[in-house]
């Protein structure tokens, strides 16, 4: 069965349509939701036989002059098809990249709470954390960019790119088929998250101008 993926603005959605994200059975409820439609730009969906199995909330922009793809707000429905729907989402976002920034590397980043939805960035370079490297100083500095950018710098901390308390302010929210073959050194990454307070993980890296052709094609 073959996924339909559509952008739309955030401005344009309705109340039926947040009410049928909110009913998915995700992470985010109604006021979340509400307030992701207000700070972000686009809003993807994923569509299996016209039902709702994923939708994003995201935005191409500059940073410092730098194009970069943040994604506010993902979720995936918890079924067998989720890595496709998830792939699905991911690959529109980057198809938009492309248009907006062509011939240019971009930066991309979002908030991550378990190690299972990494698999959305599986096309970045330089994943930032990631196990066995020291992040240097430009690194921490697009960390602390992306906490300003994503509203949570009063409770960030740039030495392990960890939110102390994220709330239900937005992260990606998928749960992979393949959860059982995450190394452990990834999943240490996450040892360390507050969940009592629901933190969350900034991780960015990179797309080159020359994958993001190929990624981003249609």
């Amino acid at each position: 069965m073959a996924i339909q993926v559509e952008t739309r603005d955030c401005a344009a959605l309705n109340d039926a349509d947040l009410d049928e994200m909110a009913s998915m059975g995700g992470a985010f409820d109604i006021g979340a939701l509400s307030k992701a439609k207000e700070s972000w730009v686009l809003s993807t969906t994923a569509r299996i036989e016209d039902r709702l199995h994923g939708f994003a909330f995201a935005t191409l922009e500059r940073i410092g002059g730098t194009p970069c793809v943040l994604v506010g707000v993902l979720s995936v429905k918890r079924t067998s098809k989720r890595d496709q729907v998830l792939k699905g989402l991911m690959n529109e976002a980057f198809h938009r990249a492309l248009m907006a920034f062509p011939d240019e590397d971009v930066v991309v980043g979002s908030r991550f709470v378990v190690p299972d939805a990494l698999e959305s960035f599986k096309n970045v370079a330089e994943m930032i954390p990631r196990p066995g490297h020291r992040a240097v100083g430009e690194e921490r500095a697009w960390g602390r960019r992306l906490a300003r950018r994503f509203g949570v710098d009063s409770n960030y901390d740039e030495q392990g790119f960890i939110v102390k308390n994220n709330g239900q302010t937005g992260f990606l929210d998928h749960e992979s088929l393949k959860a059982d073959k995450i190394k452990p050194e990834v999943a240490a990454m996450f040892a360390n998250l507050p969940a009592k307070n629901a933190g969350a993980l900034i991780v960015h890296g990179w797309v080159m101008a020359e994958d993001l052709v190929k990624i981003g094609a249609r």
